[in-house]
């Protein structure tokens, strides 16, 4: 090495899904050999396939294999690699983690071990910036960890307080905490979440700023003491404090106040000596004042919107830098260029209050006229040990408006059958009058949720359903486009859709279309054509298009970009009480790992008391009594791994009067 450079030629990803595929994109444009690493359930992934070569680093939780260092450097040495990726979120802000690449004679592609100390942790980059007179959030990062120093702390700074993971970001083992009675619990979850997401349960308070804005600048530095800013992302759109939308540039940032964020970010990155690709992450309020929250040390997931505007290829960027050369650009070169949006596609159920979903994504088809990055492909199943994003879909336009419209457009014609995601949801959300005025805040789900989720079942939809139940049954006679021989007798159907049962007949008539009675309501569709996993009908006068696939007695419907799934409980004997939880049973709501049981044997709950925590993709889901009374049994123990529906705690519902 001579001049400052770090030459490589082969780097292993410490990653999976779709930033590893990302990452190896470019690489392979750039000439270098990738290498992918793998746990257990990703063993027939997607980045596992596409790589050079792959190697198993452990089992299916990050603990065990994504999260574990000497596996990944030893992954590492065994392929031959000489550089290491890590991607976003694991160990991409770990600074144990680069330093034990430097140690193992690695290029870790990203900033050094002592940047990352530095600026990684939230409670060394506040006092860091505190210390050049930045604003910031009014908070407590200090070393005393202990639950009563934490809870003066937060009385000190005045509720409702934010707790915040130290090490990492994300929205894991991040809390709103409102009130002194809360905060014990709320600081022992966040704890616990940011342990298993970073590996560190160190949090830090920050006092709750009422709906800001989220601004974060992307800056770049170099070795040889070059740095600038890419501008801004507004990031205002979060569910449980995760980002759903991302936009730039922002509509709340002017061309000033641009200028004046970015040079502080610089400068502040310059004073630490930094390399390589960071974020600064702001809260905006509506007078203008900016404060600072904390520093990502690495590429972020929204980095596609400033690649959409600049026209840089980010990764690119950190390879280089990586490998030694200049950045090859400064500030003035930076020119911006339209609008790009990005949104999140989750498997996550937000009608159930966005609850991770995991299981077979049967039918996978993301649109052509947009950037979409994934890992997925029909028939693949989702774990549920990870993140519950499964894609990212970017449109660039020349405006907003335009790239709003193409995003839309786009989430409208994206196939994702078999299990729950949030698309509909984030359609809703770009269609709405608040986000399309370019007003939203960290406050916009919200104020605004009761507006975003699907509109019940209409019966053009149920009548559909039902009709596709019916067509594509074993038993039923093979549809033909034209006359029929003889009209059929009505068919009567008990379907599920939505967690409501419906009841529908089905009558076929002799010119070959079909009505459907919805509780009295005749409605006659016409099929057009009938394919494997598509159909074009008539309803009215008005044809249309659906996607479908079926499974079994389950059927999943796209139609105008809301999904419905469906079930056909035409033989299926009547539901009870012991589906709804009134049996005082308590049911995993998905699969993932018990973390903490929270009650004994023969302890007395009321209803809505917490008895039980699951991991499931990186976040913790509190499970509550359906009833009051007394704890009769305990059906699992804290570690073990369970699957949806699963009793964990049985309760002996307390008699009226006792």
């Amino acid at each position: 090495m001579s001049g400052g450079r770090t030459p490589f030629s082969k780097i292993l990803i410490a990653n999976r899904g779709e930033i590893a595929l990302r990452i190896m994109r470019t690489a392979r444009r750039l000439g270098y050999g990738v290498v992918a690493v793998y746990s257990d359930p990703d063993a027939d992934a997607l980045h596992v396939g596409e790589a050079d070569e792959a190697v198993r680093i452990g089992e299916a939780l990050p603990a065990r294999s994504y999260l574990d260092i000497d596996a990944i450097v030893a992954a590492a040495k065994a392929s031959g690699a000489d550089a290491v990726h890590p991607g976003y979120g694991f160990l991409a802000e770990n600074a144990a983690f680069a330093q034990a690449c430097r140690d193992a004679g690695l290029v870790f592609i990203g900033p050094s071990p002592e940047s990352i100390e530095a600026m990684g942790n939230k409670a060394g980059a506040k006092a860091i910036m505190q210390a050049a007179d930045v604003p910031c959030v009014p908070g407590y990062q200090g070393a005393d960890q202990s639950d009563a120093a934490m809870l003066t702390q937060a009385q000190s700074i005045g509720f409702p307080v934010m707790i915040k993971a130290a090490a990492g970001g994300g929205g894991r083992g991040m809390r709103l905490a409102p009130d002194t009675a809360s905060f014990p619990d709320l600081l022992r979850n966040a704890r616990s979440e940011a342990q298993g997401a970073f590996g560190d349960p160190a949090v830090i308070l920050e006092r709750a700023i009422a709906r800001p804005r989220h601004i974060e600048i992307q800056v770049f530095c170099d070795r040889h003491g070059n740095a600038i800013h890419l501008g801004e992302r507004d990031c205002s759109v979060q569910r449980r404090h995760q980002k759903l939308i991302e936009e730039a540039p922002s509509p709340a940032v002017s061309d000033n106040l641009r200028a004046r964020m970015g040079a502080i970010a610089v400068k502040a990155v310059q004073s630490i000596g930094y390399e390589g690709a960071g974020t600064l992450e702001f809260l905006l309020d509506a007078s203008g004042n900016f404060y600072f929250m904390e520093m990502n040390t690495r590429l972020q997931v929204e980095h596609p919107v400033t690649e959409a505007i600049t026209g840089l290829d980010l990764v690119e960027l950190q390879l280089r830098v990586a490998s030694g050369e200049p950045l090859g650009l400064r500030q003035g070169d930076v020119r911006f260029s339209g609008h790009a949006i990005e949104v999140r596609l989750c498997s996550e159920d937000p009608a159930r209050d966005f609850m991770p979903q995991s299981g077979k994504m049967a039918l996978w088809r993301m649109p052509d006229h947009l950037r979409v990055e994934h890992a997925l492909q029909s028939g693949v199943e989702i774990p549920p040990f990870y993140d519950s994003m499964i894609a990212k879909l970017i449109a660039h336009g020349a405006t907003r408006e335009e790239a709003r419209r193409r995003l839309i457009h786009g989430l409208e014609d994206a196939v994702a059958l078999g299990v729950a995601t949030n698309q509909a949801f984030l359609a809703a959300c770009l269609r709405h009058s608040a986000f399309a005025a370019g007003e939203a805040t960290t406050a916009f789900i919200a104020q605004y949720r009761d507006g975003l989720t699907p509109p019940a079942v209409e019966t053009p939809e149920l009548a559909l359903a039902a009709l596709l139940l019916y067509v594509t049954g074993r038993h039923a006679p093979p549809w033909r486009k034209g006359r029929s021989l003889s009209a059929t007798f009505p068919v009567p159907l008990r379907i599920e859709i939505d967690r409501h049962v419906h009841e529908v007949e089905i009558v076929r008539e002799r010119e070959g279309g079909y009505i459907a009675n919805v509780g009295g309501s005749k409605l006659r569709i016409d099929i057009d054509e009938l394919g494997r996993d598509s159909i074009r009908y008539g309803v009215d006068g008005l044809t249309s298009e659906a996607r479908f696939y079926r499974d079994a007695d389950s059927l999943y419907i796209l139609n105008r970009g809301i999904v419905r799934a469906c079930r056909n409980f035409t033989l299926a004997p009547p539901v009870g009480t012991a589906a709804t939880g009134s049996d005082g049973k308590v049911r995993a709501t998905m699969n993932g790992r018990v973390v903490a049981m929270l009650v004994k044997k023969g302890e007395r709950v009321a209803a809505g008391q917490p008895v039980m925590t699951l991991e499931a993709m990186k976040m913790e889901h509190v499970h509550a009594a359906p009833v009051s009374g007394i704890i009769s049994a305990i059906d699992v123990a804290e570690g073990e791994q369970i699957t949806t529906g699963k009793i964990v705690v049985e309760i002996e519902a307390e008699r009226a009067g006792s």
